[in-house]
């Protein structure tokens, strides 16, 4: 069974909740939250939302998965935080200066915590993870230690996965999170991790459109087909994106802010909106009619 939500909530609670059953708690990442503000979360959402836990940075980056006293503790607080939303996935994701290197300390750690009932799921991050040898190697360890593996379908599949699966898109734009998943990337997203649906499988989406590329690759899984990302095509869909800054604004500032995002074209094709904004004079533009006025396709 797949099931799709977002690293965090990109919009209110409310409606958030009316359009998912899952969603990747991030902010526990930052700050320990009070009990209370935990227990109003759970109330909050309906009786069958899901809830994962992302752990605070004291395991993994301050205490770099090192077995002492403040990642222990941190550990703890992440398990109480879990049991009052009756959460079942705890992720560790480790910085990309935590290397291969420090593989034992990892192993060390997830073999002194007693996770209980919770299913520990580890994110590497770095290209020396992806190494065949290092690749090999940590599944090994994870497998013995039953801790799933969390990776990028897009970038490199897991090593290990146990009883469920847990992926997370960051986008493939040349900054992370700055992306928007295309309708062909969507399908290939689905054939990725067709080999992991005999079992839990969670998608979450990481990246700055990720309510949409998420309702989007919901309403695929389930109708075989996707809705229009900007409701519009040709130049309606360009101004629907061009719409999203503060005018007077340069070309340049245009491609960083919002070039990222697809436009849609009359015969279905969809490209980036920094493709449409190579071809326009490098110049400052007063308004959203005077840039339009020079997008050609």
């Amino acid at each position: 069974m797949i099931k799709v939500g977002c690293c965090g909530f990109p919009t209110s609670m409310k409606k958030y909740f009316e359009n998912f059953n899952l969603v990747e708690l991030n902010s526990t990442f930052y700050q320990y939250p009070r009990t209370e503000t935990v227990q109003g979360w759970r109330e909050k959402a309906p009786k069958n939302f899901e809830f994962t836990v992302k752990t605070h940075q004291d395991v993994s980056h301050k205490s770099k998965m090192k077995v002492e006293e403040v990642s222990l503790k941190a550990f703890e607080q992440m398990k109480q935080i879990c049991k009052i939303l009756n959460s079942k996935i705890l992720l560790i994701q480790t910085p990309g200066s935590f290397g291969p290197d420090r593989l034992t300390d990892a192993e060390q750690f997830f073999k002194r915590v007693n996770h209980g009932n919770v299913v520990l799921v580890w994110e590497t991050r770095g290209p020396a993870w992806e190494k065949t040898e290092t690749h090999k190697r940590l599944g090994q360890v994870l497998e013995a230690l039953n801790v799933t593996h969390v990776t990028d379908p897009f970038k490199v599949m897991p090593a290990y996965t146990g009883e469920i699966s847990y992926f997370r898109l960051h986008g493939l734009g040349k900054q992370m999170y700055y992306y928007q998943y295309s309708d062909g990337e969507l399908r290939k997203l689905k054939e990725l991790i067709a080999a992991y649906e005999d079992k839990d499988t969670y998608v979450l989406f990481n990246n700055l459109s990720m309510f949409e590329d998420a309702m989007r690759f919901m309403n695929y899984l389930s109708k075989g087909s996707f809705p229009t990302i900007t409701g519009s095509v040709g130049l309606a869909s360009a101004r629907e994106i061009a719409q999203k800054v503060r005018y007077p604004i340069s070309r340049s500032m245009l491609i960083k802010r919002v070039g990222w995002r697809l436009v849609e074209l009359e015969d279905g094709r969809q490209v980036r909106f920094e493709t449409v904004l190579a071809n326009l004079p490098s110049t400052t533009y007063q308004n959203v009619e005077e840039l339009l006025g020079h997008v050609r396709y």
